[in-house]
């Protein structure tokens, strides 16, 4: 069996099997052993989830032992499976097994302490080995497409094998599902550049230029919002997940009613606890149960995941997720005036205060497909608050009547930044907008490098040509939740290593208040610049011989420099700055020796600018 069709069958049986992996008191509740699960998924699957495994629980391991430590456990439960069921090593509890299998390897690293403990604190000591990767390497950087397509014909599975590796190493918390399909596309992708007896692709290198992002992105992107998603659960708790999930599945199942909502969002969130603890085997079974959940139960959440559930479990979770959000039923009011005008709202809100904000939530979210999940937390956050001070004794007679206005003011501001910020956008085009987000993020953030500052800012212009092109029912969410997963790039980035008060304040404080808190910091006062050295301003011919794309980079480089040198710099004096600039490359770029050229006229523009600038 070639390791394409083991992917695939592991896929469609790992989910239910699952269900007794590696949690000892699943193992000990449904009687399961070692033996079963390999029978039930056969030898070279059973190896895939132990590679898996392996390569998220050891860091550092390399591919030849985690390989070895996979065949091990493999021809224990091949033994078990054939004849020795009854022996004691057979009827431990799966991770018991597992972890077994990691003690007895000598001298794997960071592995000591974690072996000296026992049960359940050994398995919550390997689960906290577990960091979040830093950014993946994919294993695609070969010396030549050549020597990669030699190397896959000679090694067609272990080369798969070792790509799966990899990726599972990177990202110790991506679940199975990704990791495999990963390993489908870059298959794929071999596959189509270096065919098959017909000979490789005519253009090799072509071929793994284009080829490459498919497989790589999608890992990124899941990681991306795996990364976010237990940032959230980590810094705000369960009760902002629970209120997030709750606000995007109203949003998708706008026929559900409040109790299938409220089941699903619960399921949900333990799934992440799950998945975000690093419980690689007991995150895909939650995952399965909330798949088949769903998808027996169509009828009364949406019309339009019949065609999601008809697909193979691993891209049926992915097309739930992706798919849009089902029609509003025909009678749904659009108003939800009741959680105003009741008189026995105040009671309620005493009685069952989480209860009544959720079933406010739910309302309201199913109701407005167009707002983003952060702004929809907004507005049940101002509900709350509205409540807390009109349900007060002697409070004024209307005071829960003003909610309204506030209400329709919050959703008017939150639409004015998204617009003016697209309006910017479409008249600079991509380099000058991403210069306008430099100027703003390099004065509120000087502390992050230039290369954080180029990737944040990018990404951001990225999320412009994105959603500015689209109408005005879909450009707010798909600004400000694409935007939430940067903001939340930058916040880990601060928890990771703290980059200043203000920035600590918008990433601990709120949640959903998070994106307007950051967009309204100014300059950092805590920041003490840059010294003006010799060499912080450096001009030199290259600047005449450059492609454009590069050009523009530095430039930014110089721009986030000139920022960290004078953060107080006026958008007039930053004109003045950038002529002088231009004026002198131009000058220097229609000399023979432009060399020459930038080292005399280098030291006298900063000296103007000096000049300028201190005014």
């Amino acid at each position: 069996m070639n390791w394409r069709t083991i992917i695939y069958v592991v896929l469609l049986v790992s989910l239910s099997v699952a269900k007794a992996l590696p949690r000892a008191s699943r193992d000990v509740e449904g009687k399961t052993s070692i033996g079963q699960r390999f029978s039930q998924l056969h030898e070279n699957n059973f190896k895939a989830i132990a590679l898996i495994m392996f390569a998220q629980y050891v860091p550092g391991v390399t591919f030849g032992r985690a390989a070895r430590m996979a065949e091990r456990v493999t021809a224990l439960a091949r033994s078990c499976a054939a004849a020795a069921r009854d022996s004691p090593d057979c009827l431990k509890p799966l991770d018991r097994i597992f972890f077994d299998t990691i003690c007895q390897e000598k001298n794997l690293p960071r592995t000591a302490d974690c072996c000296a403990k026992e049960d359940s604190e050994r398995n919550d000591c390997f689960l906290s080995l577990k960091n979040f990767s830093q950014g993946f390497i994919p294993p695609l950087e070969r010396p030549d497409a050549e020597a990669a397509c030699r190397n896959y014909s000679q090694h067609q599975q272990p080369l798969t094998a070792y790509f799966t590796y990899e990726i599972s190493k990177k990202h110790p918390f991506l679940p199975a599902p990704t990791i495999l399909s990963a390993a489908l596309r870059y298959e794929e992708m071999m596959k189509r550049c270096c065919g098959g007896a017909e000979g490789p692709y005519q253009h090799l290198e072509e071929c793994f230029h284009t080829q490459a992002p498919k497989v790589v992105k999608p890992v990124r992107e899941d990681a991306l919002r795996q990364e976010h998603t237990c940032g959230i659960l980590k810094k705000f708790g369960e009760r902002t997940l629970k209120a997030l999930k709750l606000t995007q599945i109203s949003q998708k199942f706008p026929k559900a009613d409040f109790v299938t909502v409220h089941k699903l969002v619960m399921d949900v969130a333990d799934m992440h606890k799950d998945c975000c603890g690093g419980d690689m085997l007991d995150c895909l079974r939650d995952r399965e149960d909330i798949l088949q959940y769903v998808c027996s139960n169509q009828h009364i959440l949406s019309s339009k995941i019949q065609e999601c559930c008809a697909q193979p479990l691993l891209q049926r979770s992915e097309c739930i997720v992706h798919v849009e959000n089902d029609d509003k039923p025909a009678d749904l009011s659009p108003h939800i005036r009741e959680f105003i005008e009741d008189k026995g709202i105040c009671e309620r809100f005493a009685q069952e205060k989480d209860t009544l904000l959720a079933r406010f939530l739910y309302e309201y979210s199913r109701r407005h497909p167009e707002f983003s999940a952060q702004m929809l937390l907004r507005i049940g956050k101002g509900y709350e608050d509205l409540l807390q001070e009109c349900c007060r004794p002697r409070a004024p007679s209307g005071c829960r009547s003003r909610g309204e206005e506030e209400l329709r003011k919050h959703i008017y501001e939150t639409e004015s930044v998204m617009r003016t910020s697209c309006d910017i956008y479409n008249e600079k085009g991509d380099y000058y907008f991403q210069n306008e987000l430099l100027m703003s993020f390099t004065k509120k953030m000087p502390q992050l490098t230039p290369a954080e500052l180029m990737k944040f800012t990018k990404e951001m212009t990225t999320i412009g040509s994105k959603c500015c092109q689209l109408g005005q029912d879909k450009l707010l969410r798909c600004a400000e939740e694409n935007l939430d997963l940067v903001l939340g790039e930058i916040c880990r980035r601060h928890l990771a290593d703290p980059i200043n008060p203000g920035v600590c304040r918008c990433c601990s404080s709120s949640y959903a208040f998070r994106r307007p808190c950051i967009g309204k910091l100014e300059v950092d006062e805590s920041y003490v610049p840059l010294a003006l050295t010799p060499g912080l301003f450096a001009f030199h011919g290259d600047l005449c011989t450059m492609k454009e794309e590069k050009l523009q980079h530095r430039k930014q480089e110089m721009l986030i420099t000139l920022l960290k040198y004078k953060p107080q710099i006026s958008p007039e004096q930053l004109g003045s700055v950038t002529a002088a600039f231009s004026a002198m490359r131009e000058r220097c770029c229609g000399e023979a020796n432009p060399e020459a050229c930038f080292l005399e006229e280098g030291p006298e523009l900063i000296k103007r600018s000096e000049k300028m600038l201190s005014a």
